[in-house]
């Protein structure tokens, strides 16, 4: 039983030594520095935990957090609300833009054309060196002692010096025109460099929006089809993506509407109507898809009134009006930033253009935070 007993306790021995052997080796292990040392530490760290979410160390794999569709909502109307705002900014770039080009264009042209007429100019004044140099050049005086008629000499030298005169003209136009096409060649790189510098706006603000865009989708996607709709359906239904004044009035009518305050308005109010189911597309204006202030914008230019193409310039194109003013025509802002326009109908209601998951469409005028409005006809 002893011998038995201490085979044991040496068993036990030999095990205690080895774990420590095994610790005393362990701790005297060099530390290994892979990734860069305490980043590389973190990085691993953060890793092993995103791993351990997703995997529950179970095998089992776990989605990201189911979001109700109320959540959903607010942030897909969150990031549609950013993309307008975005949208117009870039709307506003886009106008500075294009008209920095029709500038460019000109300067290039008036450049063009007093080229050419400095070519022809400067070929004139070839020509005349040309010939004086093909007559000798000969002194006055000499040649007026070997001329068999002075007094033709004479009649011929007066009308040289005036073609001489005139040919100093010629060469002091000449160089003013040179320096009026420095001129416009220099305007015509300020401006390019200027054109550059907004394209390149326009670049970054594109990718602003269609990345707020894409997660909007993103997110909409998560949701089955019904409640999908639920999220995007705000607003009344789309009426047909045609109608007709009459169709237009008739419906005004039955909303029991006021009238508009003139043709004008008016016009404006039926082209509105005109395209009802037309689809969103940012930075569009017409004629078959638009933006917010595109919509607003090709309504009254259908009615012969030229508005600006963003709606912090539209509030300002017209005479204010408080929402107890409200007439059929008036142009209504929504939210702080005055970053989305529809035009107002009547009855409590605007159409306009939401955002790329609706059409253009009806919806009321307390869908939104009211921000003012503006009368333009």
């Amino acid at each position: 039983m002893r011998a038995a007993a201490g085979r044991t306790d040496r068993a036990v021995v030999r095990v205690v030594r080895k774990d420590v052997t095994v610790q005393v080796a362990a701790h005297r292990k060099p530390r290994q520095r892979s990734l860069g040392g305490h980043t590389g530490r973190t990085a691993a760290t953060i890793a092993l935990a995103g791993a351990a979410t997703a995997t529950g160390f179970d095998g089992t794999g776990h989605a990201e957090p189911q979001l109700t569709p109320t959540q959903v909502k607010a942030e897909v109307d969150k990031l549609y609300q950013e993309a307008e705002a975005a949208t117009e900014k870039y709307d506003g770039a886009k106008e500075m833009a294009d008209a920095e080009q029709r500038q460019l264009n000109a300067l290039r042209d008036e450049t063009a054309r007093k080229q050419q007429r400095l070519n022809t100019a400067r070929n004139a004044l070839g020509s005349f060196a040309a010939a004086q140099y093909r007559a000798g050049g000969f002194a006055p005086t000499w040649q007026l002692a070997l001329s068999g008629d002075p007094d033709r000499y004479l009649d011929d030298a007066a009308f040289v010096e005036r073609a001489g005169d005139r040919q100093a003209d010629a060469v002091s136009q000449v160089r003013g025109q040179l320096r009026e096409i420095e001129q416009l060649r220099g305007a015509a790189r300020i401006e390019l460099k200027s054109l550059r510098s907004r394209q390149a706006e326009l670049r970054r603000r594109k990718k602003t929006i269609t990345g707020k865009l894409d997660e909007a989708r993103r997110l909409l996607a998560l949701l089955p089809p019904q409640q999908r709709t639920e999220v995007t359906g705000g607003g009344t239904a789309p009426g047909r993506a045609s109608r007709s004044a009459s169709d237009t009035r008739d419906a005004l009518e039955q909303a029991g509407s006021a009238t508009a305050s003139n043709a004008r308005a008016a016009a404006a109010v039926d082209y509105a109507y005109a395209k009802l189911g037309s689809p969103y597309v940012w930075g569009a204006a017409g004629p078959n898809s638009f933006d917010c202030s595109g919509l607003v914008q090709a309504a009254y230019r259908s009615a012969g009134i030229s508005l600006p193409r963003t709606t912090y310039a539209q509030i300002n194109a017209g005479r204010r009006v408080s929402r107890s003013e409200l007439q059929p025509g008036d142009l209504v802002f929504f939210y702080s930033g005055i970053s989305h326009v529809g035009i107002y109908v009547g009855n409590g209601q605007i159409i306009h253009a939401p955002n790329p998951s609706a059409p253009v469409r009806l919806a009321p005028l307390d869908l939104m935070p009211f921000a003012g409005a503006t009368r333009v006809a």
